[in-house]
C-alpha cells in the first residue's frame, strides 16, 4: 500500500506541544536538547509552558513546529516507510529532513534562518493575508489581478479554500471585490505578514545563499513541493523549489490531486494537530487520514 506522509506549517502550534516526544525517551530528548543549543535559546521552554502569545512569534512557531514533525517522524522508527512525503509550506522542510534530504542540523539552521529573514520582510513593510471561501481557484486569481497593489493568491488549501497575499491596501480591495463576486467569506488573518508572496523577495535573497550552501542529497522517496506540486527527488531540482518557494505559491490542493493520481491509498500526518487531514478530505472524502502517534 502506498503511504504519503505529510508535514504540517505555521498554524498548527499549541502550547504543551513535543513534551511527551521529549519525555519518551534519551534519543528524542537529546534532539529536542541538541535544537535548544543550535537556536541559542531554551525553545522546548516555550513549547511546553510558554504563553500562546511567546509560541505564536515566527522565529519561535516555524521551529517548534519543525522540531515537534521531525522528532515525531524519527520517533516512528522503522514503522515510518513513507512511498511519497510533502509539507505545507515550513512542513516542506520537515518532510525534507524526515526523508533523508537535509540532516536534522542542516534542516533546523534553515528553517530558523527562514523565520528571521520573513519576520525582517514583514518589518519593511506593513502586509497580510485573507481566507477566500467559497470561490473557484480561477475566479480569485482573476480578481486578484485586476487589483493594482500587491496582491496574489497564495495558498491553494483545497477546493473553496484559498489565501491571497498581499499589501494591507491590496488584501482590502480583493477582499471587497471577492465578497461582492459571492465568496462565503473573505476573512483576513491574524498573521506578521504577506507570505508566499513578492512582498517576501528580500527574505528570498537571504535565504538563497544559505540553501544554496547546504548539502541536499536524494531523499528516500519523492518529495511533492509546493510550487508546482509536482514530485522531485534530484538534489539540484529540490534546492530551486525550496528557493522559489518563500514568493511563489504554496499548491497544496493539487499536491493532494497528484499524490491521489499516483496512487496514494493513505495519508498520515506527522507533527501537531490535524489541519492537513481535513483538507486531505475536503480533496478525497474517502480517502484514509491519520495522525501519526508513537507508544509512549
Amino acid at each position: 500500500m502506498k503511504t504519503a506522509y505529510v508535514f504540517p506549517g505555521q498554524g498548527a502550534q499549541f502550547v504543551g506541544m513535543g513534551q511527551d516526544l521529549y519525555n519518551l525517551n534519551e534519543e528524542t530528548k537529546a534532539l529536542f536538547e541538541q535544537a535548544n543549543d543550535i537556536l541559542g535559546f531554551r525553545i522546548t521552554d516555550i513549547m511546553f509552558s510558554g504563553t500562546e502569545e511567546q509560541l505564536k512569534q515566527t522565529n519561535v512557531t516555524q521551529p517548534a513546529i519543525f522540531l515537534h514533525s521531525v522528532i515525531l517522524a524519527k520517533a516512528l522508527g522503522d514503522s515510518f516507510q513513507p512511498s511519497m512525503v510533502a509539507g505545507h509550506s515550513l512542513g516542506e522542510f520537515s518532510a525534507l529532513v524526515a526523508a533523508g534530504a537535509l540532516t536534522f542540523e542542516d534542516g533546523l539552521k534553515l528553517v530558523a534562518q527562514r523565520a528571521n529573514t520573513m519576520q525582517k520582510a514583514c518589518e519593511l513593510q506593513p502586509s497580510t493575508m485573507a481566507a477566500i471561501l467559497g470561490l473557484e481557484d480561477q475566479v480569485v486569481e482573476d480578481i486578484c489581478a485586476q487589483v493594482a497593489e500587491v496582491v496574489v493568491a497564495a495558498n491553494y488549501n483545497c477546493p473553496g479554500q484559498l489565501v491571497i497575499s498581499g499589501s494591507i491596501e491590496g488584501i482590502d480591495k480583493a477582499c471587497a471585490l471577492l465578497t461582492e463576486a459571492g465568496a462565503k467569506r473573505a476573512l483576513k488573518l491574524n498573521v506578521g505578514g504577506a507570505f508566499h508572496s513578492p512582498l517576501m523577495e528580500s527574505a528570498k535573497v537571504e535565504l538563497q545563499a544559505a540553501i544554496e550552501a547546504v548539502e541536499i542529497k536524494s531523499p528516500a522517496c519523492p518529495i511533492y513541493q509546493n510550487v508546482d506540486a509536482q514530485p522531485y527527488t534530484d538534489p539540484a531540482a529540490i534546492k530551486a523549489n525550496l528557493i522559489a518557494q518563500l514568493t511563489g505559491a504554496v499548491r497544496w490542493t493539487q499536491t493532494v490531486q497528484n499524490i491521489l493520481a499516483d496512487q496514494a491509498e493513505a495519508f498520515v500526518e506527522v507533527g501537531p494537530g490535524n489541519v492537513l487531514q481535513g483538507l486531505v478530505k475536503k480533496v478525497d472524502r474517502k480517502v484514509a487520514t491519520s495522525a501519526a502517534t508513537v507508544a509512549g
